[in-house]
C-alpha cells in the first residue's frame, strides 16, 4: 500500500532533500509551500489521503500552529511538526496544537525517515495494553480496536500520541507510572521526548474528558513520580 507525505515547508532546498529520500523509502509527497496552500491542499484531498503529514512551525500566511489545529480538528493522522527554535516552549506550543512529534533544525534526514517509519507503524498496528474496550464510568470507552477514546457514544479529537498514553494508563491492573516509563511504554523507545512533553499530553487529555466527578480528565497527578489512572466513582459514597 502506497504511503503518501504532506509536506508543509517554504524552504525549497529542505523540502527536495525529504522528498529525495521519502521516494527512496516508496513514499509519494505533496508540497505545500505556506500555511494557506497546506490548508487548501488537505480540504482538496479529503480525509484518509495523506498517512502523514511533515509541519513546519514557521510559515508564511497561516502558522503551523495554525495549520496543526485545522488538521488536527479533523482527523488522528500523525503531525511531525519541524521547528527552527527548538526551544522547550517551541515544542510544547506545537504540541498543543495537536503535533505528535517534533523535529528540531537542522536534522538529520536519515533520522527523520526512521521518526516517519516509527509513526506510520504506530498508526498501523499501535502496541496497546488493552483488547476489548474498556469503561471508565458510564461515560467514558476506550476502543482500541478502532483506536477511539468515547464520551456518550461520541469520538473525542485525540492525537495518536494521547490514546496511547490514555490506553496505557488505562490497561488493567492500575498502577503509578513515572513519565519515563509513560513515554517507553506508550509511545515507544524511538520517541525522543523529555519530561514536559508527557505533562503536555496529560493537560491537554484532562481538558477533553473532564466531567463532574472527575474534572481531572480521569488522570491523577501523583507528585514526586507521575500518574495512573483515576477509576474512582464518584457516584458511590
Amino acid at each position: 500500500m502506497s504511503v503518501n507525505l504532506l509536506i508543509v515547508e517554504d524552504e525549497p532546498a529542505i523540502v527536495d532533500v525529504l522528498a529525495a529520500y521519502a521516494e527512496r523509502e516508496g513514499y509519494s509527497t505533496r508540497w505545500a509551500r505556506d500555511g494557506e496552500e497546506a490548508v487548501e491542499a488537505w480540504s482538496e484531498a479529503g480525509e484518509g489521503v495523506f498517512d502523514l503529514v511533515l509541519l513546519d512551525l514557521m510559515l508564511p500566511r497561516r502558522s503551523g500552529d495554525e495549520v496543526c489545529r485545522y488538521i488536527r480538528a479533523r482527523s488522528s493522522v500523525p503531525i511531525v511538526m519541524l521547528t527552527a527554535k527548538g526551544s522547550e516552549a517551541d515544542v510544547v506550543s506545537g504540541l498543543d496544537a495537536g503535533a505528535d512529534d517534533y523535529v528540531a533544525k537542522p536534522f538529520s534526514p536519515r533520522v527523520l525517515m526512521a521518526r516517519i517509519r516509527a509513526h506510520l507503524r504506530k498508526n498501523a498496528a499501535p502496541q496497546l495494553g488493552l483488547k476489548n474496550v474498556l469503561k471508565l464510568g458510564s461515560r467514558v470507552e476506550i476502543d482500541p480496536n478502532r483506536v477511539e477514546i468515547r464520551k456518550d457514544g461520541q469520538p473525542i479529537p485525540v492525537t495518536r500520541n494521547e490514546f496511547l498514553i490514555f490506553s496505557t494508563l488505562a490497561a488493567p491492573p492500575i498502577r503509578t507510572w513515572s513519565r519515563d516509563d509513560i513515554i517507553r511504554t506508550a509511545l515507544g523507545d524511538e520517541y525522543d521526548g523529555f519530561d514536559r512533553t508527557v505533562d503536555t499530553y496529560v493537560k491537554n487529555l484532562r481538558k477533553k474528558l473532564a466531567e463532574p466527578g472527575h474534572e481531572n480528565g480521569w488522570i491523577q497527578t501523583v507528585h514526586g513520580f507521575g500518574y495512573k489512572i483515576d477509576d474512582s466513582d464518584p457516584a458511590k459514597p
